[in-house]
């Protein structure tokens, strides 16, 4: 019993992170229906970024965060306006090109810029963590959870209460709808790009305390993103947000009571199933 338990908060504690990443990607699909195979490289960035904050600075990387989200944002908001903005309405198979190929480009920036040696974010409470009724819960783990929270329920009301929001969401739901309305467009689709971005990159940080941070790092994750936003529903925040947790638990169960090197194959097992009942996602709509 106290390995599940153990299990079950470990895997939602990370699944919050992981919802975070998921979150970001379908705010771009969502919006601009355009396939980010670099949305795990952007992630990269912010880890980096996160890193070098702290260990030329001194700013702690829960802190960093005020500093990550408005320079990703920029960062994704410059993407969207140079780059991304040339292939919306292309075939897939030339959006998927082309973000495979930026997120090539950025990591092999980074490899020649800071080598692909393993950095290791390590802070005064990488290694503590609290006792609760004689469980062990990590330390980072949680601060970075309840933080995913609380950026969650900021995103959520934005997009939920303000008039850009709003907006946001009706280019999501028919972009020529939308123009006819009067909303521009091609601003919603900057700010989704640049919240997306804003949103990986602070994942990112907060994953950054507990995960090695090299340049490659980003492709695993870009994997995962797609398996919580496609479990979720594509376009679905609260979608991916429960993918998210979703595949955080499954892969702490797995990895606990299979092993560590089969938590993934689980992973995707679940993922294969869920697709199978439900093609559109756990909360996804199909689309005619």
């Amino acid at each position: 019993m106290i390995l599940f338990m153990q299990s079950l908060i470990s895997g939602i504690l990370i699944g919050g992170v992981y919802a975070l990443i998921g979150i970001g990607l379908t705010i771009i699909f969502g919006v601009m229906r355009v396939i980010n195979f670099a949305h795990g490289e952007i992630m990269m960035v912010g880890m980096y970024m996160t890193y070098f904050l702290f260990t030329l600075f001194g700013i702690d990387p829960f802190i960093s965060v005020l500093i990550t989200i408005p320079l990703m944002f920029i960062f994704g908001a410059i993407l969207q306006k140079l780059i991304i903005n040339r292939i919306l309405g292309a075939l897939p198979q030339n959006q998927i090109l082309l973000t495979i190929g930026l997120g090539l480009i950025m990591s092999n920036s980074i490899m020649l810029a800071f080598t692909s040696d393993y950095k290791i974010l390590t802070t005064s409470y990488s290694s503590s963590s609290y006792r609760l009724a004689g469980l062990s819960i990590s330390k980072p783990l949680a601060i970075s959870f309840l933080i995913t929270v609380a950026i969650t329920a900021v995103l959520y009301w934005f997009l939920m209460k303000t008039d850009t929001g709003q907006a946001i969401r009706a280019t999501a739901q028919d972009r020529e709808a939308a123009q006819l309305m009067g909303i521009n467009v091609k601003w919603m689709s900057i700010l989704a790009f640049g919240l997306g971005a804003s949103m990986a990159g602070t994942a990112g940080a907060l994953i950054a305390p507990t995960y090695y941070i090299f340049p490659q790092v980003g492709s695993a994750f870009t994997l995962k993103a797609f398996v919580i936003t496609v479990l979720g529903g594509m376009g679905s925040v609260v979608g991916a947000t429960l993918g998210g947790v979703i595949i955080g638990v499954v892969e702490s169960m797995g990895a606990a009571y299979i092993s560590s090197e089969w938590k993934d194959v689980v992973v995707f097992a679940i993922f294969l199933l869920v697709l199978l009942i439900k093609p559109s996602g756990l909360m996804g709509t199909s689309r005619t």
